[in-house]
């Protein structure tokens, strides 16, 4: 006779019924449901990137495109009027996948262009020859307040893997990738062109930043005129959390001198971006 215990135990199926047994009472809400997953990991029902995974995943649903975007002054553009010869070195030294195309004078994004149209251009010589708007791939136009995991959907459903992001006057804003998406639900996804120290900090507007947690405090002290120490840690999340006396949740906010932050991601174990807002003297707490 078998060991009825012993093959439950072993059966595919016994991780998920460990699982839905947790799930035994219906949560009210997504606070209530993090909370019953997070209890789910402590029992060893789910790993730590599971639950990490689980924890991006429902942060996506809730943020903004503007959230995420590379703003206009961080993106490389291509004049929609520009030679090949003129272009060609921007394209080269940026060493980007993807270009947008501007009409400088309606500022206006015209298209995308992708470096690997380029090539047949450089291998055949007749670089006099290529003609820009022939070669344009559609850009699909998104406002700052389009919620991440819709236009996820709208990346898969479309096959594109960047967004023009315009603010209320139409004006264009910046840009966002389905990598920079992916991100916020997997964590870092790096390759051999990546730039930390550019990276890291993207300023949204006069006043407004967003910074990945893991930023070295030396670059943060840098770019903001702080003096955090770097003694105890490395980075400027682990320099928040411990303000915080916990690991954050998503909207929590932490005033630190003229410095406001909110944290836009995080897990139970870490803070992965923050949105940081310099105040003006009489705000300061």
């Amino acid at each position: 006779m078998s060991d009825s215990s012993n093959s439950e135990g072993s059966s595919p199926k016994g991780w998920l019924e460990r699982l839905t047994q947790a799930f035994s009472s219906e949560p009210a809400s997504r606070r209530e449901l993090m909370t019953i997953i997070r209890d789910a990991a402590e029992r060893s029902l789910l790993d730590a990137e599971a639950l990490s995974i689980i924890d991006g995943a429902m942060a996506v649903s809730e943020m903004q495109a503007r959230d995420i975007m590379i703003p206009r002054s961080q993106v490389v553009f291509v004049p929609d009027d520009a030679a090949p010869r003129d272009f060609l070195p921007l394209v080269i030294d940026s060493q980007h996948s993807r270009f947008p195309v501007l009409d400088e004078e309606a500022d206006d994004v015209k298209g995308i262009l992708h470096a690997k149209d380029l090539l047949p251009l450089l291998l055949s010589g007749k670089v006099d020859q290529f003609k820009l708007r022939d070669h344009m791939r559609p850009a699909p136009i998104i406002p700052e307040s389009k919620r991440l995991n819709v236009l996820l959907t709208e990346f898969r459903e479309n096959r594109n893997h960047m967004a023009i992001v315009v603010d209320e006057y139409g004006g264009v804003a910046g840009v966002v990738t389905i990598e920079d998406v992916l991100e916020q639900i997997v964590g870092e996804i790096e390759d051999e062109h990546d730039v930390h120290d550019d990276s890291l900090i993207k300023q949204l507007d006069a006043s407004a930043w967003s910074v990945k947690a893991v930023t070295p405090i030396e670059d943060f002290n840098e770019r903001f005129g702080t003096q955090f120490s770097d003694e105890e840690f490395d980075t400027i999340g682990g320099i928040i959390t411990q303000r915080f006396g916990h690991v954050p949740q998503r909207e929590e906010t932490i005033t630190v001198g003229r410095l406001r932050f909110r944290v836009l991601n995080a897990d139970s174990r870490r803070i992965r971006l923050l949105h940081v807002v310099r105040l003006p003297e009489r705000s300061a707490e």
